[in-house]
């Protein structure tokens, strides 16, 4: 496949066959609060999930939660406190930070709501587009595209966009992905990525899209 072009053909199967084979894995923790379907839980589990494996981010979610369901009940608990609960997430003490002033914002702003509006969203502190393109799309089911380091990875791998940061890869799929898949692509794409097509030496071998993959940037498989 190397050499040759991308076919937007082959993008349909691809994506049936992504829906089958990621049920055999667990679903990333972000899609499991989201069935709860609360904005707020979806938003701060969102922060706390950056930089941090999914069991790590599910187990402080869940203290965190357990200490403060909403906003003004969040506002109410010290930064340190915050910053033991969620523990040992990634930057902890940055994203307790962050929490307090989500929350301050929230209820300033948005008489506590989370507002389901990607531009809004994007003004709350340590908010950035991933996060609110996961809020927009998870907890409120408007289309966005999420894309984190695996759907930048993947899309760029299978030569769909040519793209060098995730934002370009962002701009890249809304202008060309069918809006059909915006919502499921992340979630998709996160679960192949951790699993099967890995940053360094992906499972080829063990892939089904492998015929339809360009394998752009792909030195050694297994």
């Amino acid at each position: 496949m190397k050499g040759q072009r991308f076919n937007p053909d082959h993008l349909p199967r691809m994506i049936a066959l992504l829906k089958k084979r990621i049920r055999q894995w667990p679903e990333p923790i972000v899609g499991v609060v989201a069935k709860q379907r609360e904005p707020f839980h979806v938003l701060i589990a969102t922060i706390l999930s950056l930089r941090t494996k999914d069991r790590t981010t599910a187990e402080a979610s869940a203290r965190l939660f357990a200490l403060a369901d909403t906003p003004a009940a969040m506002l109410r608990l010290p930064e340190r406190t915050i910053a033991e609960a969620i523990y040992p997430v990634g930057f902890y003490r940055t994203k307790a930070r962050a929490i307090r002033a989500i929350c301050r914002q929230l209820l300033a702003r948005y008489g506590g709501n989370v507002p389901d509006e990607l531009e809004e969203l994007l003004t709350l502190p340590g908010v950035g587009r991933k996060t609110a393109n996961l809020v927009v799309t998870l907890a409120f089911g408007r289309p966005g595209i999420c894309v984190d380091t695996h759907v930048h990875r993947i899309s760029n791998r299978w030569g769909y966009v040519r793209t060098k940061t995730p934002e370009e890869t962002e701009m890249a799929l809304r202008a060309k992905l069918p809006r059909r898949y915006w919502i499921i692509f992340n979630d998709l794409l996160v679960a192949y990525g951790q699993n099967l097509c890995a940053p360094v030496s992906p499972w080829c071998s063990r892939c089904e899209l492998a015929s339809m993959c360009r394998r752009v940037g792909v030195t050694s498989t297994r």
